[in-house]
């Protein structure tokens, strides 16, 4: 009613205008430039709804802790100041002062995001979630707005739902929270993070509406030191990449509602999934559940989740086909780096492949006997003998080497730098920083040069294995674990590295 009267109001002063002879182009022109302001950034963008879940309508309860898998430390972490938002009555007798914020730190995919709304739903909190990015704007006080906006939102959700506290989960903290004098002159920055630091200031436990502000992010060092103390935000949670427990137990809540085959043992898919985050591992079980469905099964099997987990690691099989001449020297390069995984640790390839995905033209696929925190100096020299195999392999049975051993030489030297920053080389406990370029270069060809003698003499040796497995996958494409120690064994190789 208001903006139609605005608007007639307006037309009616225009045309009085144009009849007393005013020039009104001019105010036709402010007018235009105001109600393009509104629309792009003014007050339309001061105006901002953030993202809510409705506890009301039950959508908060679908998610709880008990959903949530591979995090047990961090959970228990979390649970624990959770308990000052809900029984705030019991922490003010003992005088405890409630928590106002809570770090979630971790790479992306391990689930912090499934963590707050988990917190929200155990609180019976009003939840409130915003990003990082959408409080700066490159106009001034656009972000200090959005900040207020989010804690007056919350405090009225929180009336109307009847409810006595809320969450505030801001994702990706680490744009809004950035280390202040850090974003080249751009005030608008730390305006906003000088805001967020006042809300929460703000908070008090005598306040009607319990307030507090949960964050993600896995970038920890950016953030601005005034914003990490304690006070503001009192705990930090990591929530790292599952242990080999931790990915089973996501496994079974992700396949909880699918056809499964007896013969799944998704141990043995922990197992190979190394380095897999909680997204991953979603993704791999959907990935699994597709593949059984292009064959028309209706039960999802175990080769389906180890095809799965290639698909989820390297990507969708290509339609490019190399030639009879790079497929044989594409089979004797992943050979040479399967013996010489076997070698190193027996039992250790899962399959062997010249089925090109993403970038890779073939590969192979180790599975750990377990997770690894800690590498010795014997593990690192292992995994560069790994890395130079393939290229040996080519060198012994086709006579030269070839581009694709690029990237494994790429990695032997990163694998190489890091033996001589652990303190593992020749020079000792040294700064790879301060090392002059061609001292870290002869140190780094020796460690190569080493290694390298120990691959060739246990290639040289085996070359009548390496013919065979790779016949076979010039044929069949792929070769599992068992089937490719049964070859080696039935050859009797002696695979030994001398020291």
């Amino acid at each position: 009613m208001i903006k139609e009267l605005s608007i007639g109001f307006a037309a009616a002063a225009a045309i009085i205008m144009i009849q007393q002879g005013f020039n009104v182009v001019p105010w036709f022109f402010m007018a235009g430039l105001i109600l393009v302001l509104y629309y792009m950034v003014g007050f339309k963008g001061l105006n901002k709804s953030f993202s809510a879940v409705d506890g009301s309508k039950g959508s908060i309860e679908k998610i709880n802790f008990d959903r949530i898998g591979g995090h047990d430390s961090a959970k228990k972490e979390l649970l624990e100041a959770l308990e000052f938002v809900k029984n705030s009555k019991l922490i003010m007798k003992m005088g405890i002062r409630p928590l106002k914020g809570i770090l979630l730190m971790g790479p992306p995919g391990t689930g912090k995001t499934l963590l707050a709304k988990a917190a929200a739903g155990y609180t019976d909190s009003v939840f409130l979630s915003a990003s990082g990015s959408e409080f700066i704007e490159v106009y001034a006080g656009v972000g200090a707005q959005r900040v207020r906006q989010i804690f007056n939102q919350a405090k009225e959700m929180t009336k109307k739902q009847n409810k006595n506290s809320a969450i505030i989960f801001i994702d990706e903290i680490e744009i809004l929270g950035g280390k202040r004098g850090s974003h080249g002159g751009h005030l608008e920055y730390d305006q906003t993070l000088n805001q967020l630091l006042v809300e929460m200031d703000g908070i008090s436990c005598n306040d009607q509406t319990k307030i507090l502000v949960i964050a993600a992010t896995n970038r920890s060092e950016l953030l601005d030191s005034a914003l990490v103390r304690p006070g503001r935000f009192d705990r930090m949670v990591n929530v790292d990449l599952p242990d080999l427990e931790g990915r089973e137990q996501i496994l079974k809540l992700h396949t909880r509602n699918k056809p499964m085959s007896k013969d799944v043992n998704l141990k043995a898919v922990a197992q190979d999934t190394f380095g897999f985050s909680g997204a991953h591992l979603e993704s791999l079980t959907n990935e699994a559940a597709i593949l059984a469905m292009r064959d028309k099964k209706k039960f999802i099997s175990q080769r389906y989740f180890l095809e799965a987990v290639d698909k989820v690691m390297m990507g969708e099989k290509m339609d490019r086909k190399p030639d009879i001449d790079e497929l044989w020297r594409i089979a004797v390069h992943e050979t040479g780096h399967a013996l010489m995984s076997e070698t190193i640790r027996p039992g250790s390839v899962s399959s062997i492949t010249t089925t090109s995905r993403g970038k890779a033209l073939g590969y192979m696929r180790q599975t750990p006997d377990r997770d690894f925190h800690l590498y010795t100096k014997e593990y690192l020299e292992g995994q560069i003998n790994i890395l130079l195999a393939g290229s040996l392999a080519e060198e012994e049975i086709l006579g030269s080497r070839s581009t694709g051993a690029s990237a494994d030489f790429q990695q032997a030297i990163g694998i190489a730098k890091e033996l001589i920053s652990s303190g593992m080389s020749t020079l000792g406990v040294v700064s790879l920083s301060d090392i002059p370029g061609t001292i870290l270069h002869d140190v780094i060809s020796s460690i190569l040069e080493k290694e390298e003698s120990k691959v060739k003499e246990v290639i040289s040796c085996s070359s009548n294995l390496i013919k065979e497995v790779a016949d076979y996958l010039l044929n069949q494409e792929k070769i599992s674990g068992e089937a490719f120690r049964k070859m080696l064994f039935s050859c009797g190789e002696k695979l030994k590295i001398s020291s």
